[in-house]
């Protein structure tokens, strides 16, 4: 019996060269026993009469498993949908780093019949909910799901914002800096590491605050429990445009007065590795650390 028995399978988007791989998954998928639903965008890739094809809400519906093939950005994009439907992802690297998507395409079949029978590493990492609070107070945009980070930045190229930041009710200062990063565990190794943020393991349950290109330098990354809500209050004048993204996949404009409240959300990112998985080990490959010693 298929330890998962609907599969779903989401392929990285204007991908020309994918169909091969997501055809060799599909067929694996049947062998050890499982349905197979195909993300519709990926229909014109795929020629496989088997396969059914869902779009990503059905996905996580219907399935118990979802697979990704591609990158981080296309798990990132998959998994705000399938996070909180609860349902598990599986990576397969077809992008360029992969933190996330830890599977080597030529390792697929051998890792697939070891997580078939149950042997995989399960983890869940903590997500970002953020509301967009506007001036006049009446208005709420969101909540907007976050995996990796949600960013404030300037939307204008040579001009600094101005900014406070509110942890737990409490302020903690005023800014002016190119914009401001506040990321999970999972985020720590995007936008934030290239900020000067430190790489936070993703079984912690905290956040990090990592100023843009500061005015002073001392001001620095902070660390935070995820147990408390983060404030951004936007200041500046009329002529100041910034730009509210999640993921960098998300996008809404913020206006002078205008706040954003990020807390932990509800949900949570279940991720399946394969059962050799080990966090540092992809540290030392993707950024280039010294050798373990032998």
């Amino acid at each position: 019996m298929a330890a998962f028995h609907t599969v779903g399978i989401i392929g990285k988007l204007r991908d020309a060269q994918i169909g091969p791989t997501l055809s060799r998954l599909a067929a694996q998928l049947r062998d050890l026993g499982s349905a197979v639903l195909v993300d519709a965008r990926s229909a014109d890739h795929i020629d496989d009469p088997a396969c059914g094809f869902a779009t990503l809400d059905d996905i996580g519906r219907r399935c118990d498993l979802a697979i990704v093939v591609g990158g981080d950005g296309t798990l990132l994009s998959a998994a705000r949908t399938l996070a909180p439907a609860g349902v598990p992802i599986l990576g397969v690297n077809r992008g360029r780093l992969g933190f996330m998507v830890d599977v080597n395409p030529q390792e697929m079949a051998a890792t697939l019949a070891q997580v078939f029978d149950g042997h995989y590493v399960k983890e869940e990492r903590l997500l970002l909910s953020a509301r967009i609070l506007r001036e006049d107070g009446a208005d709420r945009d969101g909540p907007f799901l976050a995996i990796n980070d949600v960013v404030i930045r300037n939307q204008a190229a040579v001009r600094m914002l101005e900014f406070e930041t509110w942890i737990g009710g409490e302020f903690i200062s005023q800014h002016r800096a190119d914009g401001i990063i506040v990321s999970t565990p999972t985020g720590s190794t995007a936008y934030a590491l290239s900020g000067g943020g430190p790489v936070l393991h993703p079984s912690l349950q905290a956040l990090t605050l990592v100023p843009i290109c500061p005015h002073t330098l001392s001001d620095r990354p902070i660390v935070v429990g995820a147990d408390r809500a983060v404030r951004l209050v936007l200041g500046g004048n009329e002529g100041t445009r910034a730009m509210f993204t999640c993921d960098g996949q998300t996008n809404e404009s913020l206006n002078p007065g205008d706040a954003v409240e990020i807390e932990r959300a509800t949900e949570t990112l279940r991720l399946i590795h394969p059962a050799n998985y080990n966090y540092f080990n992809i540290l030392r490959n993707k950024l280039h650390w010294g050798r373990a010693p032998a």
